[in-house]
């Protein structure tokens, strides 16, 4: 029963995810949701790691965005891929995290492009979940 609560929840979640993003025109649907969500999710736990530095009650509300796609990936992962999936997770969470320590750089203006580019990649995950 356990499993068929969690497919329905991140089916529902799905859902209501894809109802706002369907209705944009700014916002275009990922060719593969599985890897996207899967990255978004890596991206969100080097986010929240980093943030435990910098801004701890920020973690907070980056580990419950985090859980919710997390719930989404579960329903999306076909069985026997859970490696594949985990496997995106880690590298997007390495690439983005060697992003964020870049942020810490005495160069401003890399400083700044890399925060830059944490935030659009940041952005990108977030407007599927506005």
């Amino acid at each position: 029963m356990g499993g068929l609560k969690t497919y329905l929840r991140a089916t529902a979640l799905f859902c209501a995810l894809a109802a706002p993003v369907a209705a944009r025109a700014d916002a275009d649907l990922p060719d593969d949701p599985l890897r996207f969500f899967a990255a978004c999710a890596g991206r969100m736990s080097a986010l929240m790691e980093h943030q435990w530095i910098v801004d701890g009650p920020a973690s907070e509300a980056t580990k419950a965005r985090r859980a919710d796609i997390l719930d989404l990936l579960t329903a999306l992962t076909p069985p026997g891929q859970e490696a594949r999936v985990m496997g995106w997770r880690i590298e997007a969470k390495a690439a983005h995290a060697a992003l964020l320590a870049r942020t810490w750089q005495d160069d401003a203006a890399s400083t700044a492009r890399a925060a830059r580019q944490a935030l659009a990649l940041h952005n990108q995950c977030m407007a599927f979940l506005s």
